[in-house]
């Protein structure tokens, strides 16, 4: 199998499995859905610990921080509605603060991080490819958790329902890092995956190939080649240089001849070895 390690930064990389033979095309194609899946899942991921901590997201209109609204409701002699055992203040003013029980907040919140964690970029150093199935598989266990939570369901306004029955993976909620599969461009080594080429025709005929690649918008250009040295290895480097450094410092500084009295500067040492007079000492 050809490994493509796809990254974007040191926090956001995926490791993903190919042949030689696979088409270009198909490549692009699958790393695209295997991205905009990413964007989806940890957008959900996120929202969902909101919704367990805050409950449903208000209308627009309705949208403000709730002590504040209820304080100018009773100035004007109005009451503040009974929002339910389980409420808890949004700060943000977005979401109406009327939590799910404890043991469902406490789902949502274990589903969340589950789902992160294929996430992460521990994920390429463990070997372990980020697949459309896998991921697949993490967004209907959220959809099931939110299910369970709210199970007459979400208002059609809130977000986490608009990326559940979101099929198309519109750009609007996921941002300029969503990708056109069709145009959608691949690059290893300042050279670009032609979609009528083979992985093979690029990489080379070894199954056991590992790549680094960048995947871009098209008119992006070739991408910065990687640093020969990965972040972590250049702060080892620089730490090492810095101690080295404080060490020669200490050094030159040392102008005292106290290593005089060591054994291993006495001349002598040799011939009190012999005559067995070495361990005496005068004091």
């Amino acid at each position: 199998m050809v490994f493509i390690v796809v990254k974007k930064s040191e926090q956001e990389q995926f490791l993903y499995e190919t042949t030689c033979k696979e088409s270009n095309d198909v490549l692009i194609r699958n790393l695209v859905k295997v991205n905009n899946m990413r964007l989806k899942t940890d957008l959900l991921a996120g929202a969902i610990e909101e919704l367990g901590k805050y409950g449903p997201a208000k209308p627009e209109v309705d949208k403000g921080i709730d002590e504040i609204k209820d304080a100018a409701h009773e100035s004007e002699g109005g009451t503040i509605p009974n929002r339910g055992t389980n409420y808890n203040a949004d700060p943000s003013g977005n979401r109406t603060g009327e939590a799910p029980d404890p043991k469902l907040q406490e789902l949502l919140s274990k589903v969340a991080k589950d789902s992160r964690q294929c996430l992460g970029a521990d994920q390429v150093r463990l070997k372990l490819p980020c697949t459309i199935e896998l991921l697949q598989e993490k967004l209907d266990t959220i959809r099931g958790a939110v299910t369970m939570a709210y199970p007459m369901g979400l208002p059609k306004y809130d977000p986490i329902r608009m990326a559940i029955e979101d099929t198309e993976h519109s750009q609007d909620i996921y941002g300029p890092g969503q990708l056109d599969p069709a145009t959608a461009q691949l690059w290893w080594a300042g050279k670009e995956f032609f979609r009528d080429q083979t992985v093979g025709d690029r990489v080379g005929r070894n199954e056991k190939t590992k790549v680094i690649a960048k995947l871009l918008n098209p008119g992006s250009g070739a991408p910065a080649r990687e640093p020969a040295v990965s972040e972590e290895e250049r702060k080892a480097m620089m730490a090492h240089y810095f101690k080295k450094q404080e060490q020669m410092k200490r050094l030159a500084e040392d102008n005292e001849d106290q290593f005089m009295n060591s054994s291993w500067a006495n001349s002598s040492a040799l011939k009190q070895s012999l005559n067995g007079t070495g361990s005496i000492r005068f004091r």
